[in-house]
Order: structure tokens, then sequence, then C-alpha cells
């Protein structure tokens, strides 16, 4: 459901160039990061050995994958309410430019700040919108990421 004030297929074109909103805070926990190395199959020490990342690794401890990081902008701006409430489906449509800026270490907290940039109407009711999300990291000056991403909103 979206909370955003009058924000919908009808009127998605006022609100390009606007914040949509921030998310709030979500925590990327070691049990988070083995999950998803588990599921990917990518058990890199640096995200999976609490030990020796803790010896060995520049950032003092296991650091979430960039691809986890990615895949928590969805549920992030699903949060916020991009999807207008008069939407029957949005679906994921890509990605335009993805940037891994700062490793996003075991425990640390991040949230989502998204930006309306583009509506592209298409036929059968169809609308791609193109958002920026910056994935903050709390205490951190530089995001985690920042990425364009596409979605498709169905009328």
């Amino acid at each position: 459901m979206s909370g955003i004030k009058e924000y919908s297929i009808a009127s998605i074109e006022d609100f390009v160039g606007r914040e949509l909103g921030v998310s709030d805070w979500t925590i990327v926990d070691q049990k988070r990061i083995d999950a998803f190395a588990q599921c990917t199959g990518d058990t890199q020490w640096i995200h999976v050995d609490v030990e020796r990342a803790r010896r060995e690794s520049p950032f003092g401890g296991t650091i979430a994958h960039g691809y986890l990081t990615l895949s928590l902008l969805a549920p992030l701006a699903m949060e916020i309410g991009i999807i207008p409430d008069d939407a029957s489906a949005g679906l994921n449509y890509g990605l335009d430019k993805v940037r891994f800026m700062t490793p996003v270490k075991a425990g640390a907290r991040v949230r989502n700040r998204v930006t309306l940039l583009s509506v592209e109407r298409k036929s059968g009711g169809r609308v791609i919108i193109k958002t920026m999300n910056e994935l903050q990291i709390e205490g951190e000056d530089k995001p985690a990421l920042i990425a364009e991403t596409l979605a498709m909103l169905v009328a």
C-alpha cells in the first residue's frame, strides 16, 4: 500500500524528480549474510568466516555480499510505497546503473532513499518507472550503493 499522498498511476508524472520516501532501517546481520551465501553458493570467507575476517579483512569483520545489498532495494522501496494503490502489480524490469560504494559490515543497519527519475507509458496500461535508490548505512557518510532501477506498473 502506497503511503505517498496523491500518488497514483494517473498522477505519477507529477512526482518525477521528487523523493518518494525513505524506508525504515533494516539490519544486515550475519544470519542474513550466511543465508544469502547458502542460497547463492557465494561462500567467500570475507562474507562467512567470522574469525578469519576479524583477523584478515581490511573491514575488521565480515561484510555483506554486494548482491545481497542490491536485493534489499526492492522490499525497502515497496515499504516506501513506490507501487501506487491503483496498480494491480509492480514487476522488476531491470537496472540501468549500479555502483557499490561502501561495504556493509555484518550487524550494520541500512535504509533506502528513493527518488522517481522518469515515467514511460506503454500500451495496455503499463507504465515503466525509473527510480534512483540510495542504500544508506547508518553512521556512514557514503552509501552502500546507488542504483537506478526499473519497475513495470500494471494498471
